[in-house]
């Protein structure tokens, strides 16, 4: 991976497992706990991020990210930032892909949005205001926080439209890293979607 050390990196990580996860119910702001294999996953991240020196660590203020955050860097300052929250999915709220396509066939959150809950545009416009925070500050950062933020925030980070979310997979626990190629004018993915092997037999 080629990557301009003398830049800002910002690292990306999704939460671990939760039950919803696991059945593929969208999960907003119900404030799930992680699974044990959800902090598993938490703590097989740790040998990697706490080997990195960023200059500081955001959250989500929701217990799935914050928890993922403690325990993939104990002994890290960990900040929470609401801008970093779960999309507000509404009247979605704990329902599969598949049961709402039976209301509404053809159905895509980030095309067609959810009654009652958050826009595409507003979501996005939370994604703005951490990049613009990030770019004011030009430092190392990890954030961690949910599928549909981080994946719109990538989008915005590359300066592509919200929409364009809807083309990156995220899974739980994955690190992606955002960063720039020649210059700060360049913002570009370095990687995206990465995971780390489980052990004690967990796959």
């Amino acid at each position: 991976m080629h990557m301009n050390r003398d830049l800002p990196r910002v690292y990306l990580v999704r939460h671990g497992e939760t039950a919803w996860s696991l059945t593929g119910q969208h999960t907003g702001r119900t404030d799930l706990p992680l699974t044990e294999r959800g902090e598993q996953q938490a703590r097989e991240l740790k040998a990697r991020l706490t080997a990195l020196s960023v200059d500081r660590i955001f959250s989500s203020s929701l217990q799935r990210a914050r928890r993922t955050a403690e325990l993939a860097m104990p002994q890290s300052r960990i900040e929470d930032d609401d801008d970093l929250m779960e999309w507000d999915y509404g009247a979605y709220e704990g329902k599969r892909t598949a049961d709402i396509e039976l209301e509404r066939p053809g159905w895509r959150l980030l095309q067609d949005g959810s009654p009652g809950g958050e826009t595409l545009d507003a979501v996005c416009a939370r994604a703005d205001r951490v990049i613009g925070r990030l770019r004011a500050h030009g430092e190392d950062v990890v954030l961690f926080s949910h599928r549909e933020l981080l994946r719109i925030l990538a989008a915005r980070w590359i300066k592509l439209a919200p929409l364009e979310g809807r083309r990156l997979l995220l899974d739980t626990a994955s690190l992606s890293v955002l960063g720039y190629d020649h210059d700060l004018s360049e913002p570009v993915i370095h990687s995206w979607n990465g995971h780390i092997a489980l052990k004690d037999g967990l796959t």
